[in-house]
């Protein structure tokens, strides 16, 4: 990762930013093949900060650098691209756009002080994206529409804005409209609203800017009215819809004024149609992001509280204020070492500074809890993977560290004498399991390396390590997000294979019965002498084991009957019918014998595990299989397509209720076999166009279908 700034393509440096009100942190969501990758390079080029636009179809884009977005042609990581645009520094965000990333999506909105939707022209949205446009409405953030690809043969430039405003709901209004040149078909130029002006890029970047053609006029006229209306409804001057309606010529400056205020509260979304490939609306798009889009300290800041969990004053985004930040994402490369890209949120970072370095609460993902006193390196400003050597990043800016021993995605870095840790983001559960294999003992080394710089790096990725199964399983998002870790660890260079994921059985029996363990040997000197006879009970589910001694007259010496017990409980382990342990049922100790010479602690062992294959041979022994209670969350469109789904899988339907936080969305309470559900965070999203989601946790065992568990038996018999 890590080159320096005289990369290719690389412009110059980026200057230090002092003031948190000249920062802009803005993160690009959308449906993978939306454009924002091409987006943020042509915003690059625009601006100066590069040379020379790269392209996905090349893998020579700033964001796309790792191999794996190549080799893909998509986004599958957070990338951080800054740029300069008169006098602001814009910290652009480009985010993954297939749902399988949505961790790193949440990074970036985690960075992020303003969210930018960037729509097709040519293909529409997903409903993930109208998903993220409510959750971003939930808590204020301030949205704009940037309406891509108008270069396209078959690009719908109102049709996008319809939709838009379907999807997203009312203030989703344009502030230009695109200018057709003389063929009819392609973009040159745009009309804008509120100026009444053409914007004609026919000769490039910067456009040429003049009065409208007669032909323009109706058009903007009729567009112009609904966005003033749309501006003025939201205006802190309520006396301005009276102005208006009676006639008044509300002026540009005014007009301008209150909707950069609209648009910094979150009220109001305007759209700004671009084409990347001609730079039709780029600098339009750089003046909203820079002009409309609020600085670092209008957002609200997370909480913050100290590693004892002991509460403390809210923060505020102040340069000389002490020092939190927090890690939202890492990588580690091959040269450099482990690198933290890392939002600022008070007081200021600089290099060879000691901080303390805490994270907390993710210990089930593989995450435990740590705590460490850091000194930081240097500080840079990353431009995808290029680091540029800045002196300081103050409150509301992004930087990148290097080299920290402890710091993973999540992390809080705060003042080494007073520990903080930031309130965690929201991370979905990985839920789809992928059992991973290394082909020899060295490779073996090897993947447990690589493993622990992943799972560091990927607060989405869950490592496993079964002690039923004895099988090594990542727990992913998708089968997108699993191809790009399983490229990873072969990066690394680690020969791996995969496996079919076992889930954890159980076995019992069904009715009682009686066995008889006979282990004599003799070869010459002590022999090995132990006969026992138990009864066998199956008890209710979750009742465990008991072990009952009914010996009379002493057939069984007292100090060898532990030993039978040791032995029942190792065949438990070792289970009966097809290897996994077998629970619920007690075992009652009723006979046996013993020698006086040739009697011992491990010939008893060996015949009470005897004794219980024995019954197991007339007690009907049946497989258990672990049965989850899901929630499972859906748009009440695909509620009978689930619970159908449901049905296939022998699941059993809870019941249904309105989801209290989401419009429109149901969420399905049902029980399942685990063994039904191990592809099903992928089969899930597949019904429901990406916006499905569930959550799933063991409640009990239940005794698996007939046929199913002799299947099971037939496998595993060698």
């Amino acid at each position: 990762m890590a080159q320096k700034s005289q990369e290719k393509g690389v412009a110059g440096g980026m200057p230090v930013v002092t003031d948190p009100a000249r920062v802009r942190n803005v993160v690009l969501v959308g449906h993978s093949g939306a454009g924002k990758t091409t987006l943020v390079e042509a915003l690059l080029t625009a601006s100066g900060t590069i040379g020379r636009a790269g392209t996905v179809t090349d893998g020579s884009t700033v964001c796309d650098h790792d191999p794996a977005a190549v080799r893909q042609q998509r986004s599958v990581s957070l990338a951080c691209a800054p740029l300069l645009h008169d006098g602001v520094k814009v910290n652009l965000l480009d985010t993954p756009g297939y749902a399988d990333f949505v961790g790193e999506l949440r990074a970036g909105l985690r960075a992020a002080d303003a969210a930018l939707f960037v729509v097709s022209a040519v293909d529409g949205m997903d409903a993930a994206t109208a998903a993220l446009w409510e959750e971003c409405a939930a808590v204020d953030m301030p949205r704009a529409v940037a309406v891509t690809r108008l270069d396209h043969p078959r690009a719908d430039f109102d049709e996008s804005v319809a939709l838009c405003q379907r999807v997203f709901g009312d203030n989703v209004l344009p502030l230009y409209l695109p200018m057709l040149g003389d063929d009819g078909v392609s973009t040159v130029g745009l009309l804008g609203l509120i100026t009444r002006r053409v914007f004609d890029y026919t000769a490039g970047l910067p456009a040429d800017v003049r009065e409208p053609d007669p032909e323009h006029l109706p058009a903007i006229a009729e567009s112009r009215n609904e966005l003033i209306e749309g501006i003025i409804a939201e205006s802190e001057d309520e006396s301005l819809m009276d102005r208006y309606l009676g006639g008044e010529e509300i002026g540009t400056d005014l007009l301008i004024d209150d909707l950069e205020k609209a648009v910094a509260r979150g009220h109001f979304y305007p759209v700004v149609p671009v084409c990347a490939e001609t730079g039709v609306g780029l600098d339009a798009l750089l003046e909203v992001l820079t002009a409309a889009f609020p600085s670092p300290l209008e957002h609200e800041l997370p909480a913050v509280a100290g590693v004892d969990g002991s509460p403390r004053p809210p923060l505020t985004c102040d340069p000389d204020g002490p020092l939190v930040a927090e890690v939202v994402k890492t990588t580690i490369d091959r040269h450099v070492g482990r690198v933290s890209l890392v939002r600022v949120f008070s007081g200021t970072l600089r290099p060879e500074q000691t901080v303390h370095v805490s994270g907390h609460g993710l210990a089930e993902r593989g995450h435990p809890d740590h705590d460490a006193d850091e000194r930081v390196g240097h500080v840079y400003t990353p431009l995808g993977a290029a680091l540029r050597e800045v002196t300081a990043c103050v409150a509301g800016d992004i930087c990148a560290i290097t080299k920290s021993g402890s710091a993973e995605t999540g992390d809080t870095i705060s003042a080494k004498d007073d520990p903080l840790l930031i309130a965690p983001w929201e991370m979905p559960e990985p839920l789809l399991p992928v059992a991973i294999v290394a082909k020899s003992r060295s490779d073996e080394d090897a993947l447990a390396r690589n493993l622990g710089r992943l799972v560091a790096g990927d607060p989405t990725l869950r490592l496993e390590r079964n002690p039923e199964t004895h099988q090594l399983v990542l727990w992913c998002m998708g089968e997108a997000h699993a191809d790009v870790v399983l490229d990873r660890l072969r990066a690394g260079g680690v020969e791996l294979e995969t496996e079919p994921v076992r889930v954890a059985l159980r076995e019992t029996f069904t009715v009682p019965a009686r066995g008889h363990g006979r282990h004599v040997k003799q070869s010459g000197g002590h022999g090995q002498y132990a006969v026992c006879d138990i009864e066998v009970e199956p008890l209710p589910r979750g009742a465990g084991f008991e072990f009952v001694d009914r010996v009379v007259g002493g057939a069984v010496p007292h100090n060898y009957i532990p030993s039978v017990e040791k032995g029942v409980r190792a065949q438990m382990e070792r289970g009966l019918v097809a290897g996994y342990p077998v629970v619920d049922l007690r075992v009652t100790l009723v006979d046996g014998k013993a020698h006086s010479v040739d009697s011992s602690d491990a010939a008893f062992q060996t015949a009470g595990a005897l004794a219980l294959r024995d019954a197991a041979e007339k007690g009907q022994p049946t497989l258990l299989e672990p049965i989850d209670e899901v929630t499972i969350r859906v748009p009440d469109a695909s509620v009978g397509a689930v619970m159908g789904d449901l049905s296939g899988r022998r699941g059993r339907v809870l019941g249904t209720e309105p989801d209290p936080d989401g419009e429109g969305r149901t969420l399905v309470h049902a029980e399942v076999p685990a063994t039904e559900l191990l592809r099903y965070a992928v089969e899930l999203r597949s019904m429901t166009a990406g916006t499905g989601t569930f959550r799933r946790h063991l409640v009990r065992h239940d005794p698996m279908p007939t046929h199913l568990a002799d299947q099971i038996r037939k496998e595993s018999t060698p």
